[in-house]
């Protein structure tokens, strides 16, 4: 069976709000709380990037769109901003909330180790889980929340994520929002193929690029160093935030 979860069972009481803005505070099995990630300042953002934000096309962003240190000239391309722009030192303190994230994340203890192992076909339960080097997802992930709106799932990703051209993340037995309780921590960069209809937020210490048509909903992308480039697509935080 390619079903994993962390511990024994996944076993969490966080209020929905807790989730939807980005903490993580859970326990896994019997376990104690193993920590607390904050996006806190970022929570608003959709899209928070360190170097440059690039629609190639028309691509749409529910949520706020954010870079630092950079400035306004570093964004460019028709993107359809549905929310507030912030720039250079109007994002700084979302840019240092971000870094505390993402050392959070890539902190938490890991209870499943994926390496080598390709995503796609995969059920996972709630947990922890991490590869040593690269992540790639041909296909469908599942994530069952198994009946808790507020499921956390953490993924731990040494170097890059690679989604191939239409893979999907697809949570069951979850609510709305439970998108917003997964997150996605990136040692190098995400690339997310032609068509990709994926969840959750993206973390990564450089660069962030969809292609064609993929999107991210609910979820956010954040680059901490590098670039975000959009094609096309959707990025929506809206059941995390409230935005609407």
């Amino acid at each position: 069976s390619r079903t994993m979860e962390a511990g024994s069972r996944f076993r969490c009481g966080l209020p929905a709000l807790l989730v939807c803005v980005g903490f993580a505070a859970f326990v896994l099995g019997s376990a104690p709380a193993l920590a607390q990630t904050y996006l806190g300042t970022a929570k608003p953002y959709a899209v928070l990037a360190g170097s440059a934000i690039t629609c190639t096309t028309t691509a749409t962003v529910t949520g706020d769109l954010g870079i630092s240190p950079n400035n306004a000239s570093s964004i460019t391309g028709p993107c359809i901003i549905n929310g507030v722009t912030n720039v250079a030192a109007a994002a700084a303190g979302a840019k240092t909330d971000l870094v505390t994230a993402y050392n959070s994340l890539a902190g938490q203890a890991c209870n499943n180790n994926l390496t080598g192992q390709d995503l796609g076909g995969m059920l996972l339960n709630p947990g922890v889980y991490c590869f040593a080097d690269s992540a790639q997802l041909t296909g469908t992930l599942t994530l069952d929340a198994q009946g808790n709106p507020d499921a956390v799932f953490i993924f731990q990703i040494g170097s890059t994520l690679t989604t191939a051209s239409n893979a999907a993340v697809s949570v069951i037995n979850g609510g709305v929002a439970t998108g917003c309780g997964i997150s996605w921590q990136i040692g190098s960069s995400a690339t997310l193929g032609t068509g990709t209809d994926f969840e959750g937020n993206i973390v990564a210490l450089s660069t962030i690029t969809l292609n064609t048509g993929a999107s991210v909903s609910p979820g956010r992308v954040l680059a901490r160093n590098g670039a975000v480039t959009l094609d096309t697509g959707t990025v929506s935080a809206l059941a995390c935030i409230g935005y609407g």
